[in-house]
């Protein structure tokens, strides 16, 4: 699926998810008197989805790529500032809560790992170097790969079609009507 837009993109909406459990947290007090931690946990972690929302629409793939490595960078820094909290024993009220949210973060960087792969692997040099003969080609040969795909599915349920035919047709005694004398 393409996306549009940044607000349909899953891990963009996934680190707003994370970006609104950290304030929820730190909203709740118990990091007072570490406010240095708590202003650093809630930077990196409204960092994730502005550095997917900047690159996603900076329009080339290098500069993309650039800003999902910030992202998935910040994405480390919260886990490692939630590791921090629960492994710290003034904190043990929240551990359960910190947990879930450095699993929410973790799933963030292994999305954001898997994004920039595929964009790495890709031959799409961003929006910013389309014109209308590139969309359109890029157009065709998604379509093309769509019917592909679809040719391929139908010829696949025809193949299994014609062997359970032949399976259950093998399976019945012959007909006697059938069989013709070679000699008439």
């Amino acid at each position: 699926m393409a996306y549009r837009t940044i607000e349909e993109l899953p891990v963009w909406n996934a680190a707003l998810e994370l970006a609104v459990g950290v304030f929820d947290l730190t909203n709740r007090g118990g990091l007072g008197p570490h406010a240095g931690l708590r202003d650093q946990l809630e930077r990196a972690a409204v960092s994730i989805s502005n550095n997917i929302a900047e690159g996603y629409e900076r329009g080339s793939t290098a500069e993309l790529l650039t800003f999902l490595y910030y992202a998935r960078g910040s994405a480390g820094e919260v886990r490692s500032m939630l590791a921090i909290l629960e492994r710290g024993t003034e904190w043990s009220a929240i551990r359960e809560e910190v947990e879930r949210l450095r699993q929410r973060a973790l799933s963030i960087s292994r999305q954001l790992g898997a994004w920039i792969e595929a964009v790495k692997n890709s031959d799409w040099k961003g929006n910013r170097f389309e014109n209308e003969a590139t969309r359109d080609r890029r157009t065709r040969d998604a379509r093309r790969i769509e019917f592909l795909a679809q040719l391929n599915e139908l010829q696949e349920a025809a193949r299994r079609s014609w062997e359970s035919q032949l399976r259950s047709s093998s399976d019945c005694p012959p007909d006697p009507d059938s069989q013709s004398d070679p000699n008439r």
